[in-house]
């Protein structure tokens, strides 16, 4: 039920006897005014500021409605809003302002106790209080600190990010006071969650409408959020038969290496091969001709591949993205019927990626999307892939020209849901759902809808808090705020650059992260010569087998978080305030996090550790390796390779699964 309450020189409304918005002369709820963007693009990043910014308060108003399901608010600036209840949620949405505003701040109260979360996938900081978070998506940039290789990037390039540069941001974040807010727009927006009164959300348009949400408790709030933004669809059974083991340079190679797993007892339920559409070397690296077919020279009788994996019982998994190689067949065909983003010339739009320039099909168009629909349903799902990498989505240039009209510094973010949409209608118009999946980076609203998995992006293959191993952790738990609930990353991370080069320790610490989530999934990165692989040694092959064993003898586990989320929102990997809200040490943590109801996770995340600090709530805790047992508080744990830091609730009822792997 919505209230309204007169108040001195105001009024303030209040949602389940939560105050949600206050207004008053002193304090108004709304700024309202104009300003022009300035946007830097480089490789998928963006330097942005906002120029000429002027705001206005709304002081002025009149109700005009005012009932327990719906109130009316003219405010003196030229906006007028409704309030309305719908489904046991707030909309606040925009029935007429100036068509000159292109800014607006809503001033939202705040708690001096509450944390936040969310904002999409946030690696560097978990809690977002205290901070001023950009809702962007881009890429994070090389580096996201104040370190050598962020300073080396930036000076090269302009190419260094900072710690909210993200590929999956958006305008939704959940309260520890239990209540959670969202924003249908899709222009540029700064949330600032520095002030212990309120919170300032400033959006570059009018948002056409905002979600708010209140709940008696946290499992209540995410869910109710969850259900409101859509929850990804149950993954194939296959997906948690074993490992996706990722491997490139053809045929041969391929086989050689997947026998090699298997001889060595790695349980592999796919290989993911992401050069099956073929190579390009650049300065990078080694990358990919995007050219959306197999490629018969390094996957020769590629249909005969296919049946021998699957005789194998093993899956074929590839790799697309929305760019085309513009010494490719699909681009002159996509140029010559107009399918491509347009530049304000009118001629396709080529944006660079790391050393050579692509086109990007325009989403916006109909005709475009049933054609990279069809080029996924004939020459992906049609010649056996299982899978695929849906890569990129960041790079809408914000002076592009786009087929239906809109602006592009409105729809650059929309296009990554999109981008998740044309993949999940080719599986589902294919009638494939419960047999093919991919897998994301780039996210927005909506996304959580049609991708049916996301991947935690382009880590560097090291130790590093701003990009490396351990940002995993909070970039999977923001995420699970924001509606995703099938998460992984790529085991071993991703870049390789001058010095930074993967090792062996580090490969085997992120096999024991990963056998704890819902994916296993490795990467040779972009420099495979470079890093060290999961067959590096006799040693690596076999830490490897039994982490792939740990993770398919938790399969009903698995299954069972994936059923709870479809049913409520809560993600697998969560945070462990959800299920002790009570605790406040917990929202002092970022490096640890819970696997369902029943498992914390303290993932080892700097080198040389032979002994780990691990937090546990108030409950009572068995070590999965040693059958000791704890309750709360701050304990000292052994972590040897092969032993991370895992403890299961005694009382599960998943604890024979449990005990059976402490064994292993």
């Amino acid at each position: 039920m919505i209230k309204l309450l007169n108040e001195q020189k105001g009024f303030s409304v209040q949602f389940k006897n939560k105050t949600i918005l206050r207004h008053s002369s002193e304090y108004p709820a709304f700024n309202m005014g104009s300003g022009e963007g300035k946007y830097k693009f480089n490789y998928g990043l963006f330097k942005i500021k906002n120029k000429s910014l002027s705001l206005d308060s709304c002081f002025d108003y009149e109700i005009i409605e005012s009932g327990h399901k719906k109130i009316v608010i003219n405010f003196g600036c030229g906006l007028i809003l409704s309030l309305s209840e719908v489904d046991g949620r707030v909309h606040i949405e925009t029935q007429k302002h100036n068509e000159n505003i292109n800014r607006f701040r809503l001033n939202i109260p705040a708690s001096k106790s509450e944390h936040i979360y969310g904002c999409g996938e946030q690696y560097s900081k978990l809690d977002l209080r205290g901070e001023k978070v950009p809702i962007w998506v881009q890429e994070p940039g090389l580096g996201r600190g104040k370190d050598l290789l962020t300073l080396m990037a930036e000076v090269k390039q302009g190419y260094g990010g900072n710690a909210f540069t993200t590929y999956f941001s958006q305008p939704t974040f959940v309260s520890s006071d239990n209540w959670y807010f969202h924003s249908e727009g899709t222009a540029y927006c700064e949330f600032d969650f520095t002030n212990t009164q309120n919170h300032a959300l400033l959006f570059w348009e009018v948002p056409p409408k905002i979600i708010i949400g209140v709940e008696d408790n946290a499992i209540e709030n995410l869910s109710s959020l969850s259900e409101y933004l859509g929850r990804q669809k149950t993954p194939p059974s296959w997906v948690y038969d074993g490992m996706w083991l990722g491997m490139q340079g053809g045929r041969d190679i391929t086989s050689k290496k997947l026998q090699k797993a298997l001889d060595s007892g790695v349980k592999v339920a796919s290989i993911w091969c992401q050069d099956w559409e073929g190579i390009r070397i650049t300065s990078f690296g080694k990358q990919l001709f995007w050219d959306w077919k197999p490629n018969e020279e390094l996957y020769p009788d590629f249909a005969g591949y296919m049946k021998e994996l699957n005789d194998k019982g093993i899956k074929f998994l590839g790799y697309i993205n929305p760019f085309l190689a513009l010494e490719g067949p699909l681009y002159a065909e996509a140029k010559e019927n107009n399918y491509c983003v347009k530049n304000k010339e009118g001629d396709d739009y080529y944006v660079y990626i790391t050393t050579f320039p692509a086109a990007m099909v325009d989403l916006t168009n109909p005709e475009a999307v049933n054609w990279i629909k069809d080029v996924i349903k004939r020459d992906m799902i049609g010649k056996g892939l299982s899978g695929w990498m849906a890569d990129f989505g960041e790079y809408v240039p914000v002076d592009a020209v786009l087929h239906s009209g809109i602006s592009a510094e409105l729809y650059h973010n929309q296009y990554a849901a999109d981008w998740a949409k044309v993949n999940h209608d080719a599986v589902e118009e294919a009638g494939k759902e419960e047999e093919i999946t991919f897998f994301m980076r780039a996210a927005y609203t909506g996304s959580s809808k049609y991708s049916a998995m996301n991947w935690n992006g382009d880590q560097l293959v090291n130790w590093s808090f701003d990009q490396g191993f351990a940002t995993v952790i909070p970039g999977t738990i923001s995420m699970g705020f924001t509606g995703i609930g099938y998460t992984h990353s790529d085991l071993g991370g991703y870049t390789t650059v001058s010095w930074l080069k993967r090792s062996k320790e580090l490969f085997m610490r992120w096999a024991e992260l990963s056998a704890f989530t819902q994916i296993m999934r490795t990467h040779e990165g972009n420099r495979p010569d470079s890093n060290w692989q999961f067959d590096g040694d006799s040693e690596t092959l076999a830490h490897l087998a039994r982490m792939t064993d740990v993770y398919t003898k938790l399969k009903p586990y698995h299954k069972a978080l994936s059923d709870e989320y479809r049913a409520t929102g809560i993600p697998p990997v969560r945070h462990p305030y959800l299920h002790y809200e009570d605790d406040e040490t917990l929202h002092t943590l970022k490096y640890q996090y819970m696997y369902g109801r029943d498992l914390v996770i303290a993932p080892v995340v700097k080198k040389g550790k032979t002994q780990w600090k691990v937090y546990l709530p108030d409950d009572n805790w068995v070590h999965l390796w040693s059958g000791k047992t704890f309750t709360g508080g701050w304990i000292k744990i052994d972590c040897p390779l092969g032993k991370p830091p895992v403890f299961y609730r005694s009382e599960s009822k998943s604890a024979v699964i449990f005990k059976e792997i402490g064994k292993c």
